[in-house]
């Protein structure tokens, strides 16, 4: 942070003038033959800049460094129901093994819960070096007061100077909630995850309504923290050996005091998620009505998919919200997805990127579609699709089908 300081010896009718018109904020204002600045300046700093020289500089205030070399290892929050690890868990395990690697520090796991330690032992086969357990029966039912006292316990132990957090229900909860703690930064849903050497860890992720990829990197505050949603990493491979250990956590048991009483709790009825789905036929804005739906049903239920959409296709009310792909809907990994009439915005695909096969049907070549496409099919959906159906039958495999297309 900084300030604006004026030299007011420098001051005169013609300088104030010329100040206060070069202030795009109308921040600058004058005041008996002196100026101040108000609270709509913006630091922009362009009255330093295009001002007269010396009149105001910026100054920076000092503010104590972090001694970065006492926060030593990648955390990541064990999200679960009942003691079963949701499998975002899994994903950010290999994130941080990754970004553990580049530094040279160690991959804990945090898990709270009760009855939870035969659930530990599986996450060693996934390269974590140590898990540090809180069992208690007070931690049953998540209730965000002890599982935050829990967590800051943690990190007051063991340090650690990053951690991931799924971007679940439970995760988002709790994640602001323990950062505001130790007054440090959190970023949320990220999609890119990198480290300095210096162990500072950049955060990537949309922003301005998905315009542009912002890089955030809280250089002087520990530790970091940053949520990430399912399906944006690839989980580790299971090793047979295990090299780490599970150490059992004690704390203050007052601490679990909380507010909320849970009386009981009621099962969500399962149903099949697009997040799980191997095979997705996706809509667009290239749907003309409602009842074309049913030409990408058909192709979805040929395929033994699922259909999925984009957010005009929500708001229209011709699927789900729970259908919806991208940055205000559901982040997808199918094997295959197929686009029907998608021009591509930077927040739909921020959402399904990551497929293993990506064949997108667009009328217009130069859609942005294509740039992150397998196989890119141009012309009419409604010719395309009832052809790539014949195709599919003939071939015997999508994706000879599609290329066999013109």
């Amino acid at each position: 942070m900084g300030r604006l300081v004026i030299d007011e010896e420098k001051l005169n009718k013609e300088i104030i003038e010329k100040l206060v018109d070069i202030c795009p904020f109308n921040a600058i204002e004058e005041k008996e033959g002196k100026i101040e600045i108000t609270a709509g300046c913006k630091m922009c700093k362009l009255c330093v800049k295009k001002g007269p020289e010396g009149v105001i500089q910026f100054v920076e205030d000092e503010e104590p460094q972090i001694d970065k070399d006492k926060w030593n290892g990648i955390a990541v929050y064990v999200d679960h129901v009942e003691g079963k690890v949701h499998p975002v868990t899994y994903e950010l395990i290999g994130k941080g093994r990754e970004l553990a690697a580049k530094i040279n520090h160690p991959v804990y796991c945090v898990f709270i819960g009760h009855n939870i330690k035969d659930k530990a032992e599986e996450l060693l086969h996934y390269g974590v070096d140590e898990v540090f357990v809180y069992d208690y029966e007070e931690l049953k039912d998540f209730r965000i007061e002890p599982y935050t006292a829990v967590f800051e316990d943690f990190i007051n132990k063991v340090r650690p100077s990053s951690i991931l957090v799924g971007a679940t229900t439970v995760g988002r909860s709790l994640a602001p909630r323990v950062a505001a703690r130790f007054s440090t930064g959190l970023t949320a849903d990220c999609t890119v995850l990198d480290m300095k050497e210096n162990t500072d860890l950049i955060q990537i992720r949309p922003a301005f309504g998905g315009n542009i990829m912002a890089q955030i990197i809280t250089a002087n505050a520990r530790p970091q923290f940053c949520t990430v949603r399912y399906k944006i990493f690839t989980p580790p491979e299971r090793e047979d050996k295990v090299n780490g250990k599970i150490t059992m956590c004690e704390t203050d048991r007052e601490r679990f005091t909380s507010k909320i009483k849970v009386l009981e709790v009621t099962k969500k009825e399962k149903e099949m998620s697009i997040s799980e789905a191997e095979v997705i036929v996706a809509a667009g804005r290239g749907i003309k009505s409602e009842k074309d739906m049913q030409l990408i049903k058909e192709l979805a239920d040929f395929l033994g998919g699922q259909i999925a959409g984009t957010r005009p296709l929500v708001e229209a009310g011709w699927i789900d919200p729970r259908q919806q792909i991208g940055l205000s809907g559901r982040t997808v990994k199918p094997k295959i997805i197929i686009t029907c009439g998608i021009q591509g915005s930077v927040q739909f695909v921020a959402g399904m990127k990551n497929s293993d096969c990506i064949i997108a049907i667009n009328k217009d070549p130069n859609a942005s579609i294509f740039n992150v496409s397998h196989y890119g099919l141009v012309g009419d959906l409604y010719e395309i699709i009832p052809g790539l159906i014949e195709k599919i039958k003939t071939c015997g495999s999508l994706s000879e089908a599609a290329a066999s297309i013109h």
